[in-house]
């Protein structure tokens, strides 16, 4: 078979084909023998994906030949289905390691796959986090050392995180606060920027508070409590999977504070799941903006159609308008795309915010026809038309219809059909979000506070002005 493979070879079915026919044929027809595996010798995974099902074979090689020592394969879901090849390949991989995870721990382990491309995404410097390499760490630390099985039996099933701590980051401070309490043993240099720090700090039992370099009081939070907080402002059912600098100023906007913040945020947009199945949009794959000057808040409108999406209770588009001055964004579940819904919405829009001064869309048909033009007359609005050409003078809904397909794709998963459900949640996520050109969060700046959120009343955060 591998004779014929080579070009310009004749096939000429030879008394040696027939007996490798036999063979192949026979063993193709035997059940497999599984072998127990041998902890001195490497393990060996061969990974391939189909477009509905991944599958792994676990093995070793005692001799030269392959020895397998357990099967795996799963169907993929929908979501999975819709991968790349790349991707599925990938999924292949992770899926192995993850089922054969015991046998894997500390031992050299060769993976086999049949995409040529994963070589070159993995050697590839700025690949997708969700490409990730599988390391590890600790190897060589542990080659030359005995495993030690006795441990104290008050440690058996005790589960802490990576910064999870019995001893606050804050201790010192604290003690200094409630009881006039000083560490001994310092030296001068570190008592010297132990008072410098200490002066920021309060104590109002039973919690100690940061007065931050913005002047905005803070509760101070370690442990596990900052792993909650952190993770229910980025996954929560109204955060929206933002990113890592966004999530963590979103936690700094409700009140909470700890040193690694950022870092910890990071770490938790690298190890979401969602986030990494979404990848990310890098600048050279936008459309360049052009800044549109506005005057007053909710002078200029930006409105543009999303869609066609799954029906959701007879919803099949989202209409989108974004104020360019404070970035808020209104949105609605629509079952069609004409006209008539437009200028229903448009009206209801007038009657909220006030008659802007200009309106900026597409040249859509829903957009640019009589009824629509009617409705502006009537109100006093100039209508802002995008040429072709010209495509990013209605940018900012562009953005912003983006960010919303986004959030919608991250906390859907994989029920499409529940999108108009989750509409609300993702408009206050985005409403709720840090915007770098306006320094706020389009709430903040509409309304002239921060909006209060469930954890609030969990965690006890400090009132934010």
């Amino acid at each position: 078979m591998t004779h014929l493979l080579e070009k310009e070879t004749p096939f000429d079915f030879s008394k040696e084909c027939i007996e490798a026919f036999n063979i192949l044929k026979k063993k193709l027809t035997e059940a497999p023998i599984l072998v127990a595996p041998d902890w001195d010798l490497p393990f060996e995974i061969m990974c391939d994906a189909s477009d509905y099902a991944v599958g792994a074979v676990l093995g070793q090689r005692k001799t030269k030949h392959f020895q397998p020592i357990h099967y795996a394969s799963k169907t993929m879901t929908d979501a999975q289905a819709h991968y790349t090849t790349t991707e599925k390949e990938l999924l292949a991989v992770v899926y192995a390691f993850e089922k054969f995870r015991p046998y894997l721990v500390l031992s050299k382990t060769i993976v086999y796959t049949d995409h040529s491309t994963l070589k070159y995404l993995l050697a590839k410097q700025d690949a997708k986090l969700i490409l990730l390499r599988l390391e590890n760490p600790h190897e060589g630390a542990l080659e030359k050392k005995e495993i030690n099985e006795t441990f104290p039996l008050e440690t058996l099933g005790i589960i802490s995180s990576h910064n999870d701590s019995s001893t606050p980051w804050f201790a010192d401070i604290a003690n200094y606060h409630a009881g006039n309490f000083v560490v001994k043993g310092m030296s001068s240099q570190q008592k010297k920027k132990f008072f410098k720090d200490v002066k920021h700090y309060f104590w109002d039992d039973p919690y100690l508070f940061k007065i931050c370099a913005d002047q905005v009081i803070r509760r101070c939070v370690h442990g596990q409590e900052d792993v909650d907080i952190l993770t229910t402002y980025h996954n929560g059912p109204t955060e929206g999977h933002h990113g890592a600098n966004y999530t963590a100023k979103k936690v700094f906007d409700l009140g909470f504070f700890w040193p690694t913040i950022y870092r910890d945020a990071h770490d938790l947009v690298t190890r979401c799941n969602a986030c990494q199945h979404q990848g990310k949009i890098s600048q050279c794959d936008e459309m360049p903006q052009n800044a549109i000057q506005v005057c007053e808040i909710f002078d200029v409108w930006g409105i543009d159609f999303m869609g066609p999406f799954p029906s959701s209770r007879g919803n099949k588009y989202i209409l989108v308008a974004v104020d360019y001055l404070s970035k808020w964004v209104e949105a609605k579940a629509l079952p069609t795309n004409d006209a008539r819904v437009v200028c229903k919405f448009l009206k209801s829009l007038f009657a909220r915010f006030g008659t802007p001064r200009a309106i900026i869309s597409d040249r859509g048909t829903h957009f640019f026809n009589d009824q629509f033009v009617k409705v502006m007359l009537k109100y006093g609005v100039t209508h802002r038309l995008s040429t072709v050409y010209h495509p990013q003078t209605s940018g900012q809904v562009e953005v912003s219809n983006r960010g919303l397909k986004r959030i919608l794709e991250r906390t859907v998963v994989e029920n499409r059909a529940s999108w108009s459900d989750k509409l609300d949640d993702a408009l206050w996520a985005f409403r709720t979000a840090f915007k770098t050109p306006i320094g706020c969060t389009p709430y903040k700046l509409v309304y002239g506070k921060a909006c209060h959120l469930p954890i609030e009343l969990e965690h006890k955060c400090p009132i934010v002005h």
